[in-house]
């Protein structure tokens, strides 16, 4: 079971006179990331809201958005008359330079963000809870989404692994007809260059089985076939986190030991194997960058 990164979730919810919608975007990273916007009066909770995020959604770059609609009566409100003079300073500046009109701009620029704001928005501890809640239930969306995305990158992951292992039992069925290949070639060698009665054949056969062994891939195969099956009880697992920098660890090893391989087949056929095996590897690096 794989999470991918990949998610979104959307809450919309009333407290008393006030109603929330909170949107949260998951995308992949390395790390956790979050950029929160919220209202002014969620401000004292933020610390609490960015660990809620980070211990549910743990890695990813997050986008978190909640905004507030007021409902009800009017509310004694108050202006923030210096942050007013900077917003309308800098908009009256930039319509003079691009010869705008700059008629109604102070309408314009009352309505730009913390410029109004209620002298009585604060959230009370009762009202947190309740809001606490809605974003709860927004990581919930998230995760559900992140969880069918993962199966569908679990699924391509797979098809990636079968197809690895397909190419090893083609090159385990290569390998004898590869060693008898590489003897007859050096034989044939030696025969055209001092005659066939003029060497030790003893010796030949001697200096055949250390140069065999230098190029024997069976360890190599033997790990990339254990390094697979520790792939899929990873991808089984019914653990949740971390699987994305496991598999991404892992997939390095496969590529230490399929370029081995390569490096030492001394064969077109399996050397064949080896480019579609790096093939199939590629695409798997590209989808585990995904998972969680």
């Amino acid at each position: 079971m794989l999470y991918s990164m990949t998610g979104y979730g959307r809450v919309e919810q009333t407290i008393g006179d006030k109603t929330f919608i909170v949107e949260l975007r998951s995308l992949n990273g390395k790390q956790f990331d979050l950029r929160l916007q919220m209202p002014a009066m969620l401000k004292p909770f933020e610390f609490d809201i960015r660990s809620l995020l980070s211990e549910t959604l743990e890695r990813g770059s997050i986008e978190c958005i909640i905004n507030l609609k007021q409902n009800g009566g009017a509310k004694p409100v108050t202006i923030n008359t210096d942050l007013l003079k900077v917003y309308y300073t800098s908009v009256v500046q930039i319509a003079h330079e691009l010869n705008a009109e700059a008629d109604h701009l102070l309408a314009a620029v009352l309505r730009l963000p913390e410029v109004v704001v209620n002298t009585t928005e604060v959230m009370t501890e009762a009202e947190w809870l309740h809001f606490k809640k809605i974003l709860e239930a927004a990581i919930q969306q998230l995760k559900k989404h992140r969880l069918q995305e993962g199966q569908s990158i679990e699924k391509d992951l797979l098809l990636r692994l079968s197809n690895i292992e397909a190419q090893q039992h083609i090159i385990a069925e290569l390998e004898p007809h590869r060693r008898k290949k590489i003897k007859d070639n050096i034989v044939k060698l030696l025969e055209e260059a001092v005659g066939k009665d003029n060497y030790d054949a003893n010796r030949l056969e001697q200096e055949l089985i250390y140069y065999i062994e230098k190029i024997d891939i069976s360890e190599e195969q033997v790990r990339l076939q254990n390094h697979c099956h520790y792939f899929r009880s990873i991808i089984e697992s019914k653990e949740e986190s971390s699987k994305g920098k496991k598999l991404s660890f892992l997939l390095q090893e496969f590529g230490r030991e399929i370029n081995t391989t390569g490096s030492k087949a001394n064969d077109a056929a399996i050397q064949k194997c080896v480019v579609l095996m790096k093939d199939e590897l590629e695409k798997a690096k590209e989808q585990v960058l995904n998972v969680l």
